[in-house]
């Protein structure tokens, strides 16, 4: 029975959207850019700055022309000039301002990230990549884009150097480990890559990322024997690593030996080597053997609570039960909503996605009592009377559904769609209370409403 489709638009809409803060290399140029300028050059930049705004970008170029004519040593026009000649896509053009930009201040990080990334744009990767390089001493963090376009300009074995590097520097991440193994998917050479890395193990037995490359090659060829005996090498020449217990403790589960796996698990959880989203990963393919073999789901909890205290992070399970909704594993993400709710039961957000997916789960004692405390925080808020008039509904209580959703009413303000839903449930409710004509009225209510909102 479809009885929250409003509802669930309401929370589709209400889900994090991922933010980004605008980079520094692409705020607008101010008046120190332009040193001693006329005024008549300034009236032109200014326009052209204007006219950019509002996306009329040929009349920008025009005043940036204006500008050349009467100084044209000055870098910003030039950068300004790329700017808008790549809105235009007119990619050539902007890469020759952007370039001569640079020619006139080399020392100017800004022009250097905007023509790395219109390179990319054209899939310039060679000209992408003599760019990156020279971004580097700016900060070292751009190697992380270098490794990336030696990957998508083929240049695999550049790429492979580079990961190894910054993980060697930074730590293990998954995102690095996912594009090793896209090149070790995409050179198919796994015999030379196996003779490679055995042999580095040998020259240097206590660098680890050469065992956990190993591991991950015999993993994606379905050897996971030799994976197991490499991730116990690595153990024997380096008994202090959690780098093995990243590959051991899924073996372990693989192989039913679940005290030993759990064992590996807080050893992870526990380090500072490994990052987030790979402790995620564990977390989640324990889950998915708890869905499997529901006998451990005490476990389950206990790893989870170790999870939370050793990242320091009291709202880990709110965040757990966002993550597996992003994924659509909206079951897992419930679990984890719920054991949120016990450490922060006063999270207006997190209770109003619990109830989302309590409902949709038919979970309707839960939602009733989930909603009943929300409205002890939360008074006036009328989406948790919907929800537990839903609930009372569900459960055949329709009085006390009645009840709540005419006392709900009172608090809604501007919001057709919610009072459309609050229509219908009292429609519901009259139903249940063999009161047709309360009924059908409401019903009638809910549906012009909707006629008015179309």
């Amino acid at each position: 029975m479809k009885i929250l489709l409003n509802i669930l638009l309401v929370f589709m809409l209400a889900l994090p959207a991922i933010s980004q803060e605008v980079p520094q290399a692409f705020q607008d140029v101010n008046q120190d850019d332009l040193g001693n300028v006329t005024d008549e050059f300034q009236e032109y930049f200014f326009e052209a700055l204007k006219q950019k705004g509002i996306e009329n970008y040929e009349k920008a170029i025009t005043s940036l022309e204006k500008c050349l004519e009467l100084d044209s040593e000055k870098a910003v026009v030039y950068f300004e000039l790329g700017k808008n000649y790549r809105e235009l896509e007119d990619f050539d053009k902007a890469i020759d301002n952007l370039q001569k930009a640079h020619e006139i201040q080399p020392e100017k990080e800004a022009i250097l990230v905007y023509l790395f990334q219109t390179y990319g744009m054209t899939r310039n990767y060679a000209g992408a990549i003599n760019t990156v390089q020279t971004l580097i001493p700016f900060d070292e963090s751009y190697k992380e884009d270098l490794a990336n376009l030696y990957l998508l300009n083929e240049d695999y074995d550049k790429a492979l150097q580079l990961i190894d590097e910054l993980d060697n520097q930074l730590g293990a991440s998954s995102y690095r480990n996912s594009s090793r193994r896209q090149i070790y998917a995409r050179t198919n050479n796994t015999g030379a890559q196996i003779d490679n890395l055995e042999q580095s193990i040998i020259d240097n037995p206590e660098v680890e990322q050469n065992y956990l490359n190993l591991i991950y090659i015999y993993s994606e060829q379905g050897e996971q024997e030799e994976a197991f005996k490499v991730a116990q090498e690595l153990l024997e020449a380096n008994p202090g690593s959690t780098l093995a217990h990243l590959a051991l403790y899924k073996f372990y589960l693989d192989k039913g030996d679940v005290e030993a796996s759990i064992a590996s698990m807080k050893i992870v959880f526990e380090s500072e080597e490994i990052d987030t989203e790979s402790k995620f990963k564990v977390l989640n393919d324990f889950l998915n053997f708890v869905q499997e073999n529901p006998a451990y789901e005490e476990e389950l909890i206990e790893v989870t609570a170790k999870f939370a205290e050793w990242e320091n992070a009291p709202k880990l399970y709110e965040q757990l039960g966002e993550y597996y909704l992003k994924k659509d594993n909206r079951e897992d993400a419930l679990t984890f909503f719920e054991l949120g709710i016990e450490e922060d039961p006063e999270n207006f957000e997190l209770i109003r996605n619990t109830l989302l997916l309590q409902i949709e789960f038919q979970k309707y004692e839960a939602a009733r009592d989930l909603s009943e405390q929300a409205l002890e925080s939360f008074p006036s808020q009328p989406l948790f009377y919907l929800f537990q008039g839903v609930a009372l509904n569900q459960l055949e209580n329709f009085t006390k559904a009645e009840a709540i959703l005419t006392e709900g009413l009172d608090y809604i303000i501007d919001d057709a769609k919610m009072e459309v839903d609050f229509y219908s449930q009292l429609s519901i409710a009259y139903t249940g209370m063999n009161n047709a004509g309360k009924a059908e009225e409401y019903r009638l209510k809910a549906e012009n409403l909707k006629k008015e909102i179309n």
